[in-house]
């Protein structure tokens, strides 16, 4: 058993996930993505002709996929990225969400779940069932409310949010019901390479540098905490490695910003970096359009408990991380170009 099995291994968090393992790590990854429009096999390119990786395109609804996967490859852990994110995608068509985020997660625990019940005792014992949510399932803050705690009520205000908030749900029964070793990871909202560019801050990036607008809802002064992908990265392998079988970890950066303060640092690094033609400032091509519905204004992690567990904290601030981004994105344009085609851009004409 010195496999793991990532599920949505090829998209943004994923990918940078399993990259990381397998520079650090001697276990095999079983690496099953349905490669939707954010899942890229190019995020993988450098993986090209490892025998550690093993890439297998699926659902994790599909349950004789599973089982087959299961039966050949023994895994001694699952860590479940698989998941439809973005919140404005959900507002718009919210029944895959339900099909992906819900039910797929149930046939994964269920398949799991059999799984593990034909293991032999130090295979039960050893086996682990990671989790990988979000910090919106607690809802939203008032700007003097303290952050979000592993105990914070579940209060998910999107279809996004509500579809996570009921898979946690489902793990949390898992292990009370059925003694399946599960962690559950909340994180707060990453940023980093190969952040498919419909999320803010990839989103900025690249219409900068198109000389497009820079669109902000609302008076953008929503609130978020920013954490590296590859911090986060870093953790779920503390959590996998250490974390208490059943327990919550919430994962933040300690870095809560104004998504109207990100989108000036990252005005005033591209100034820097790769200056427009005029010289002028790319904070000319902000524009401000209509708020989304339900838009919650602050999300904020304490990450205290992971801390003082498990040892884990952020190598990263938001400035460095983000400085850290910005010079990848200029880096790897090839790679923008090759995602922001097709099915993005209708996506893109239709939300703004």
């Amino acid at each position: 058993m010195n496999k793991i099995l990532v599920t949505g291994g090829a998209g943004f968090i994923g990918s940078n996930f399993v990259l990381d393992w397998l520079s650090l790590e001697k276990d095999d990854v079983i690496n099953l993505d349905k490669l939707t429009y954010a899942g890229n096999l190019e995020n993988l390119a450098s993986l090209n002709g490892n025998p550690l990786h093993h890439f297998v395109r699926g659902d994790i609804g599909d349950a004789e996929l599973l089982k087959t996967l299961f039966s050949e490859h023994q895994p001694r852990a699952i860590v479940n990225f698989a998941a439809e994110s973005h919140v404005d995608r959900s507002i718009h068509g919210p029944a895959e969400f339900i099909q992906t985020n819900i039910v797929g997660t149930f046939t994964l625990l269920e398949a799991a779940r059999a799984y593990w019940n034909g293991l032999d005792d130090e295979g039960k014992k050893n086996f682990r069932f990671l989790h990988v949510s979000t910090d919106e399932v607690y809802g939203s803050l008032a700007v003097t409310d303290p952050a979000f705690t592993e105990s914070k009520q579940y209060e998910p205000n999107s279809p996004y949010s509500a579809s996570k908030a009921a898979s946690d749900h489902l793990v949390r029964a898992y292990h009370h019901t059925y003694g399946l070793p599960v962690l559950t990871t909340n994180c707060s909202n990453n940023y980093g390479p190969y952040h498919f560019p419909e999320k803010l801050i990839p989103l900025v990036i690249h219409n900068a540098l198109s000389g497009k607008p820079l669109p902000i809802y609302g008076d953008g002064q929503q609130i978020r905490d920013w954490l590296y992908v590859k911090d986060h990265a870093s953790a779920i392998r503390c959590v996998l490695e250490a974390g208490r079988v059943g327990e919550t970890y919430n994962i933040g950066g300690w870095n809560e910003k104004p998504n109207l303060d990100v989108v000036h640092t990252l005005c005033s690094i591209l100034d820097e970096l790769s200056p427009r033609a005029d010289a002028k400032s790319y904070k000319e091509q902000i524009t401000y359009v209509t708020d989304r519905p339900g838009h919650d204004r602050r999300y904020a992690i304490d990450a205290s408990k992971i801390h003082r567990e498990l040892g884990w904290k952020p190598l990263e601030t938001f400035e460095t991380g983000i400085r850290k981004t910005v010079q990848w994105y200029l880096e790897h344009q090839d790679w923008v170009k090759n995602v922001t085609s097709g099915s993005y851009q209708n996506w893109v004409e239709k939300q703004y």
